[in-house]
């Protein structure tokens, strides 16, 4: 979504981590921690961690700005993805890995196998979730996108992070009007659709 924003086209392999692929050898050479996304530049340097490699093609390709204008406005933006990462992505991920079938064996992300679902972490998760709508929602009846007025990477975050939501039948509560409309904003971007 990141790069559909800033029009940019990567050439890239697809890693089936449903059939585990991010395991296999030849991942495993390119990120020892088994996780996706992994970016190889042009110089074989290998960046991980979606927020790094978001940093990376912001500093490459500046326009539009998704991380912020100046030193204060790259502070907020951040601080806000950070909110959104820890509360609302983070609770997600937890619900998902300890509730799904498909992470039986897999509680832990990068982990090959061997750590188990725990019930509570997918209710802990739902639950947190639920405090992440309901902050957002206040934040959202004050400013029209998370961080201020132009749309950014905490916005991103934000929006995949309620969509993977769906996995574990999280959705926005009747009485968040405010994430509702912004859901909807973000939805009907070009972006969000790819």
């Amino acid at each position: 979504m990141f790069l559909a924003e800033k029009g940019i086209e990567v050439p890239s392999v697809q890693i089936n981590t449903r059939q585990r692929e991010q395991f296999n050898d030849t991942y495993r050479a390119i990120n020892p921690y088994c996780q996706v996304p992994a970016l190889e530049v042009d110089d074989g340097t290998i960046i991980t961690e979606s927020v790094s490699i978001c940093r990376y093609f912001e500093e490459i390709h500046p326009e539009p700005l998704l991380m912020g204008r100046d030193p204060l406005d790259k502070a907020i933006v951040d601080m806000w993805n950070r909110r959104v990462e820890f509360g609302g992505y983070q609770p997600v991920a937890e619900a998902v890995r300890n509730s799904l079938p498909i992470f039986e064996d897999r509680g832990l992300a990068g982990m090959p196998g061997g750590v188990p679902q725990i019930p509570a972490l997918a209710d802990r998760g739902k639950m947190a979730f639920g405090r992440f709508l309901t902050r957002i929602d206040d934040r959202l009846g004050d400013s029209e996108f998370i961080a201020g007025d132009d749309f950014t990477i905490a916005d991103i975050t934000a929006f995949v992070a309620i969509e993977f939501g769906g996995l574990v039948d999280l959705g926005i509560p009747m009485e968040g009007a405010n994430v509702a409309h912004w859901h909807d904003q973000v939805a009907a971007r070009p972006s969000a659709k790819v």
